[in-house]
């Protein structure tokens, strides 16, 4: 047994009604290396009491005792006994300095005194507050920020660095940026970011304003490459290839980085290497290396060992494994012991601060199963119905944000599919009932979502491994074109940018995952969706097998295009005009399988 029991301090509200009769209590703030009893003053002050009466008049007189060490710092000593009870909120209270770093020590008295050999040092990595947490962050430093929608995002992270509006030139890693009021949209508000890394956009209105007038530079990269590009540099890999975004702007260097305030461009983005191997063509991505990481755990211990909850990981565990100095804000706090080594998803040595999470958990978009279904228009309702007859029974499949989502509750009864999400779910169920919506629990919308029974959970850079090595059977995307030779093109508008997302990824491996697009057959002012060639920039070549519209089902193939069903309303002539690309009649041609008045009631 070493001669002095290694106490954690935590400042609180609990009561201790006192270590064994005649201990000592010793707290020290602000030197952490320090060999507290060999210092001078400590010797001096913890001299041998003598006898028992001495001793417990001695604790009663002076209880506790601020001594002012070398360096600023200060040592908080309190003596107990048995009718000494003290609370931690009233120890604090003794200590009016910052408490940027506590240790405490319990020793028995011995019958000779206190001896004076040095302090066992402990791992203390519990930070007091978020604002001392963040305070070692600096200016143009490179920030990875977890989170996907609302789920998993360090809030209480965030609103610390927004507190502290000298810390400028930031740039930031992260999926998205937030919402107003809400996450990383903060930071874009107060100008505290100069450059964001990220796949998706979305809805963030302000987001998009700033990158297509120049205010803010722009990386747009796919979601599966920036989950490992911070996978790779966490295992220290500089460099890696990967098929997702080959044959796009983001290959060739043709994206804009950023624009001038005429929205001209400004900078483009550095064009890839690129290799075939075995055959397949893929592209060189550098991994990233961060600076700093904020990430959001469900329980965390002062050793910095993590935990997550349902799909709270997501972007988490790369980033929390990657960057030089990962500060972690957690749901709860835990003692040591108490996360059990085969659950612990994120271990001690990649964290460097922990933090009490404070902010409440908030949801997106929250979706109930009828809220779903009552949502989509005739037509969505439709091409619905008809893709749900493209799920089988045993497949794996994933479903991309729109249409796509809904499909499950339609499939054919008595199969059964396990639907993957690019968030890290493998398993996602159906919308759920009022009150048993879960904030940790969504789908690539944003939207609230279930678990089936018998489903995992696990981080984006292994989402995505699943999808590049083609795990996934069946993949289901929206777009806004597509070629007849099967090019998809989902991401990119003149003018308007909403985000590559996880699209490219999931569309990188068509020779074992199937790709079917569902979309209507016109766009709003009536123009073709299916063309000779897309005039979008490419989210993937020759990469759709199927299309699937409101009044008819194509199928892509290395000839051309072949109509394999087609609605009673709607005639092959007047197909034909509304299809800006020839195509074949099948030999097996059939009506369209699902009639206009079948639609979801």
């Amino acid at each position: 047994m070493p001669a002095f029991e290694r106490l954690q301090v935590l400042l609180g509200a609990r009561r201790w009604a006192g270590p064994p009769r005649d201990s000592v209590l010793i707290v020290h703030v602000g030197q952490p290396n320090a060999s507290l009893l060999e210092l001078p003053e400590i010797r001096e002050w913890n001299r041998p009491l003598g006898k028992e009466k001495r001793r417990q008049g001695e604790a009663e007189k002076k209880g506790s005792a601020m001594l002012q060490l070398p360096g600023g710092a200060h040592l908080l000593v309190c003596c107990f006994n048995s009718l000494n009870p003290i609370t931690f909120s009233q120890m604090a209270a003794m200590n009016r300095s910052a408490w940027s770093w506590t240790r405490a020590v319990l020793r028995q008295a011995e019958s000779r005194g206190f001896g004076t050999s040095s302090m066992l040092q402990r791992i203390q990595k519990i930070s007091p507050s978020a604002a001392d947490a963040v305070s070692k962050i600096k200016s143009d430093s490179t920030v990875l920020v977890g989170g996907f929608g609302f789920s998993g995002v360090p809030s209480t992270l965030i609103n610390a660095v927004a507190a502290r509006p000298e810390l400028t030139g930031l740039t930031v890693v992260s999926n998205n940026a937030g919402m107003p009021g809400v996450g990383l949209r903060q930071l874009l508000e107060t100008r505290q970011i100069s450059k964001m890394i990220a796949s998706f956009i979305g809805e963030n209105r302000l987001f998009e304003k700033m990158y297509l007038t120049g205010e803010l530079d722009l990386e747009l990269i796919p979601q599966g490459t920036i989950a490992e590009k911070c996978a790779a540099g966490a295992a220290g890999v500089p460099a890696f290839y990967t098929p997702a975004a080959f044959g796009t702007i983001v290959q060739t260097g043709e994206l804009p980085v950023r624009f001038n305030s005429d929205g001209t461009p400004a900078l483009m983005s550095t064009p890839r290497e690129t290799r075939n191997f075995h055959g397949k063509d893929y592209v060189m991505e550098e991994s990233i290396f961060g600076d700093v990481a904020l990430v959001k755990v469900h329980k965390a211990d002062r050793l910095g060992n993590c935990t997550f909850r349902k799909a709270q990981n997501n972007f988490n565990e790369a980033m929390a494994k990657n960057a030089k100095l990962t500060i972690v804000e957690a749901d709860e706090i835990v003692e040591v012991g108490q996360l059990t080594p085969e659950t612990i998803n994120v271990q001690g040595i990649y964290v460097d601060v922990v933090v009490q999470s404070t902010e409440p958990k908030k949801i997106e978009k929250l979706t109930y199963a009828h809220d779903a279904m009552t949502a989509n228009s005739i037509k969505r309702e439709r091409i619905i119905k008809r893709a749900a007859q493209e799920l089988k029974d045993g497949m794996y499949v994933n479903l991309g944000i729109g249409i796509p989502l809904a499909t499950p509750a339609l499939a054919p009864e008595g199969i059964e599919v396990i639907l993957q999400s690019e968030n890290g779910i493998l398993g996602m169920g159906q919308y759920p009932r009022p009150g048993e919506e879960d904030p940790d629990l969504i789908n690539p919308g944003k939207e609230t979502i279930s678990l089936n029974r018998g489903a995992s959970v696990f981080g984006s850079h292994e989402s995505f491994g699943m999808i590049r090595a083609g795990r996934i059977n069946l993949t289901m995307l929206g777009a806004l074109q597509v070629s007849m030779y099967g090019d998809l093109a989902n991401f990119m508008l003149p003018g308007k940018v909403k985000g590559i997302g996880g699209a490219m990824d999931l569309v990188a491996s068509p020779e074992t995952t199937r790709v079917v697009v569902t979309m209507e057959h016109v766009d709003r002012s009536g123009k073709p969706k299916i063309l000779k060639e897309c005039t979008f920039p490419l989210t993937g070549k020759k990469c759709v097998s199927r299309i699937i519209t409101d009044i008819a089902v194509f199928d892509c193939t290395p000839g051309g295009l072949v109509l394999k069903e087609l609605t009673k309303e709607v005639s092959i002539e007047e197909l034909k005009k509304m299809t800006d690309a020839p195509f074949e009649v099948a030999e097996d041609f059939q009506p369209y399988q699902v009639k206009a008045c079948d639609v979801i009631a």
